[in-house]
Order: C-alpha cells, then structure tokens, then sequence
C-alpha cells in the first residue's frame, strides 16, 4: 500500500505525550526511523502538535503526533499544553513517554487518568532504559525502552498495535446496503464550488466501497439523471446524491427505487445517524435571534455561493421563517463553549478521523444543544429525511 494511497482521516492516529525532555521527540524518531521530530536538550523544543502521515509496520498507515510537553510553563506554555490535550479528542492510541530514571510524575498520572477518561487505548514508555542498572519487566500496558540504542523499539511498535481497538475493517460506507452485481448510480453536481478536474473525497471513497463489492457505479449530473436513469435496462439498487441536489434529484428518482446522500451515508459511518437525524427535528424550533454554528471539517477557498456559508444559512431561514445568526468553524475549529448555539450544523465529516466526529458528538451532547450534519438538515428540509433513511431500515 502506498504512502498516499490512504487519506489522513482513515489512518491510525497515534499521539505522543509526556514531560519536556522525556524524550518524546527522540522515541518518536526511534519508531518511525525518520528524523520527523526536532530533538535538542532544551526544554520545551516542540512547541506545536508535529503531525506526520506514514506507514509503520505491523500497523500499516498512521498518522504520527508529537506533542509538547504536557508540564510547560508560562502563558504561552499553558496554550502549548492546552494544543497537546486537544490530540486527545482524535488520536486513535496515545504513548506515555516517562523518563525511566525519574519514573511516573503527577501529571504523568494525570495523562494516563485522562487517557482511562476518554476510553483512548494508550501504551506506557520508559525512555532512556539504558541509564538503569536493571530493566524490569514489561507489562500488558508498560515497556521499558530506549531512543539512544534502540532497545524494545520493535516490540513497543507491536504494543501499539496491539493496543489499538479499531473498527474500521468491519466498518463500510455502502457496501452492507447492496449486492454483488447492482447498478448504483451518484449523483454529484459540478458547480462553482466543485474542485476542478477531480471528484471529492466522498464521492471517491464511495465509489471504491462499491466497486470492492463487485457492484456497478454509474456517475452522472442532476441534470442528466432522468437520462440516465431512462438508459438502465434495470432500475438501480440505489442513487446516492450530493446534499446540494437532494431536492431535485427526489423529484426524478421514483419512490420504489432508494435514495440516500453522501452525508448521510458518512454519517453512519463515522458517526450517530440516529442522533443526527433526530437533531434536524431542531430546525422547526428555531426562534429569532437563535445562534446556529455551522462547523465544517476541511479547510478550503469559500465561494461565492459556498454550501456552508452561504447555501445552508439561507435554506435554514427560508425553512424556519426565523431570523438567525449564524457563527462558522472549520477544520480543527471547534468551540469548547457550545452553550451559547442552539443548533449545531456539521458537514458530512470526510476529512475528520472517527474518534474526532464522535468527540464532537459527545460534546454537543455534553452541552445539551443537538447536532445535525449537512445531509440530513438538507434532505429533512425537502421533506424526505424518513426517504433517505429507509434504505438502512431495510438492511
């Protein structure tokens, strides 16, 4: 498998934390066998989460974070600890660095507490082994190490992989929904806000999913979907379309034959379906003044008739009858203070890994403000959310 052939989002996350001068930066150029991350004897040298997307065996594709040391100092210190904490809202598995000859410190155990916390499977690493008289033993969680002389390098790998509890071999975006031999056909509009010369994210990893089951995908615009459609000798076995088009696309597309979004469908796959769907039942209690925070997962150039800032805020007001006001996030953004929204309206999440959509998940429902994403906001606000959500019901 290649080095880009898997996106960041569905790598193993693998985040290293610890004390300054742990030796955290040095077991990570250990592990990876790079020179990913600066390591110098002065406190504090890595001052940013340091992200690296790779292959390392026996895992396979990750994406490597090297954090700043959780005990920094100062006001500027404190913002660097604060970035550290965040990587545990997605990292898949943390490493513990713990200078051996020190041993385990109060914030180390308050790591380790935050880690048992968050349910995030996590392997302890004591560093610089090769300064103790005798290395003791290892356990299901713990391994002595060292960065110098590469002791228990080989085997610290094997514990993380082992430590990581991922589910994404049983999971799929549509592949459970249809057969071997089915037509299905996508539906994806190029407008304005389309990427030149390339389909996104989704739309590909769809179309994989549907290949690998031996199933057909037939690709077309909204505009020449009843063409299409007209052409099969076989009415196909479902028609996923972009958000955008939900609404036209449920007029062509009878209602014998299913219908879904590439939202929705990510939607089940990374995160709650069900509690997204019940979140979109908020837009009929909108009320003047109401904040609704709109947060998007990428980051790319805003267009003029952009979905999210543009498209979405419209469509919600004309559907409310409400004037609201609308905050926007994107990519890492994302507030820690949600009470102040009323709703929160998520994009379909293709660039967040699993453990991220869920922490945001949470969090919202931490707040007590519900959270829907683009599909099913969209595709409730045309009516035929019950359409769309009918498909998985049948499977």
């Amino acid at each position: 498998m290649g080095l880009n052939s898997v996106v960041s989002a569905e790598r193993v996350h693998i985040g290293f934390f610890g004390l300054r001068n742990a030796g955290k930066s040095s077991l990570v150029n250990a592990v990876t066998g790079q020179e990913l991350a600066l390591v110098s004897d002065v406190l504090g040298t890595t001052t940013d989460p340091v992200k690296k997307a790779m292959e390392l065996l026996p895992l396979g594709p990750v994406v490597i974070i090297d954090t700043p040391g959780t005990d920094d100092e100062g006001e500027l210190g404190m913002m660097r600890v604060k970035r550290a904490k965040q990587v545990l809202n997605y990292a898949d598995v943390a490493v513990l660095v713990v200078d051996a000859a020190k041993g385990m410190s109060e914030l180390d155990g308050e790591l380790v507490a935050a880690f048992e916390s968050k349910k995030l499977p996590y392997v302890i690493a004591y560093n610089k082994a090769d300064l103790l008289a005798e290395i003791p033993q290892e356990t299901e969680k713990e391994i002595y190490v060292s960065a110098v002389n590469k002791l228990n390098i080989e085997r610290l790998k094997e514990k993380i992989a082992s430590a990581v509890k991922s589910s994404a071999e049983s999971r799929c975006i549509v592949a459970d929904l249809i057969n071997a031999g089915d037509t299905v056909v996508l539906v994806t509009p190029i407008d304005e806000s389309a990427p030149k010369g390339r389909l996104i994210l989704p739309q590909q990893q769809t179309i994989r999913d549907i290949l690998d089951t031996h199933a057909t995908a037939i690709v077309t615009r909204e505009t020449e979907l009843a063409q299409t459609l007209d052409s099969l000798k076989n009415p196909p076995a479902l028609v996923i379309t972009d958000s955008q088009a939900f609404g036209v696309v449920s007029k062509i597309v009878p209602s014998d034959i299913p219908l879904t979004s590439f939202s929705i469908l990510f939607a089940r796959y990374k995160g709650n379906l069900n509690i997204l769907a019940s979140g979109a039942k908020h837009l009929d209690l909108l009320k003047d003044g109401d904040k609704v925070l709109i947060s998007e997962g990428c980051t790319h150039h805003r267009q003029c008739n952009d979905i999210g800032t543009v498209k979405l805020p419209g469509w919600i007001e004309k559907h409310s009858g409400k004037k609201l006001e609308f905050e926007f996030t994107s990519g890492g953004e994302f507030p820690q203070e949600l009470s102040p929204y009323t709703l929160i309206v998520h994009c379909g999440g293709c660039m967040l890994n699993e453990r991220e959509v869920q922490y945001r998940l949470r969090q919202a429902a931490d707040a007590g403000v519900p959270i829907t994403n683009y599909g099913t906001a969209i595709a409730y606000m045309n009516g035929i959310l019950g359409r769309s959500l009918k498909v998985f019901e049948q499977n």
